[in-house]
């Protein structure tokens, strides 16, 4: 490779960016441009590069941690994408749910790596992002890929909708006035929908509802 990788690590726990900078700083192709410990100092140590030694001395790929003090992964991202789009930003988290990893593509990292990562292989994965790769974690694709099991699977039509009601709080008394049907049809639509879905009672039933997010 003909030009050094210029690196900056982003990382509030000192071990890691400790470790980050020895393991990086070994490789021939790679410069460590620093440690920081929250996404505010990483905008501030872009600013001042940029304003001492200009564009040319930037960082081409930052090793961005998700949780932080004072200014997180995900928010840092998307600024520095906005400002500076060529450089290349790969996560680096114990984070492996859906939410995050889908929170910080859409920020702009092109890359999203687990801590358990093998050390060994990181450098490799740090030269990939700055060819051009998206580099995905195996955890974190496998989590984004999976099947999504639809919460109301099983459900009537008519269920769904008594689901829905009792998750927005109505009594079996409003759920039949605004169905037009008897109380005693709510309750027994109930029992069937608690059964179906193997819920105790009707409080769990809402929890459910607002924990899964049901649509009309």
């Amino acid at each position: 490779m003909n030009k050094n990788i210029k690196v900056l690590i982003v990382d509030d726990d000192p071990l890691v960016g400790q470790s980050l900078e020895i393991l990086f700083t070994k490789k021939e192709d790679m410069i460590v441009l620093g440690t920081v410990f929250n996404g505010q100092e990483a905008l501030d140590i872009i600013q001042k590069i940029q304003d001492e030694k200009g564009k040319s001395s930037l960082p081409d790929v930052i090793l961005m941690d998700i949780q932080m003090p004072m200014m997180d992964g995900i928010e840092a991202t998307g600024r520095i994408k906005k400002d500076y789009p060529d450089i290349r930003v790969m996560m680096l988290t114990t984070f492996k749910d859906e939410h995050n990893i889908k929170r910080a593509l859409l920020a702009g990292a092109e890359g999203y790596l687990i801590k358990s990562t093998e050390v060994s292989g990181m450098a490799e994965k740090i030269r990939a992002l700055f060819t051009g790769s998206t580099v995905m974690d195996p955890e974190a694709l496998k989590e984004l890929t999976k099947p999504k099991i639809e919460p109301l699977k099983g459900l009537t039509p008519r269920e769904q909708e008594i689901a829905r009601l009792v998750g927005e709080g109505l009594s079996n008394r409003e759920i039949s006035k605004q169905l037009f049907i008897s109380e005693g049809t709510v309750r027994n639509n109930l029992s069937v929908i608690l059964e179906k879905l193997c819920i105790r009672d009707r409080t769990q039933l809402a929890i459910y509802y607002l924990k899964n997010n049901f649509n009309r």
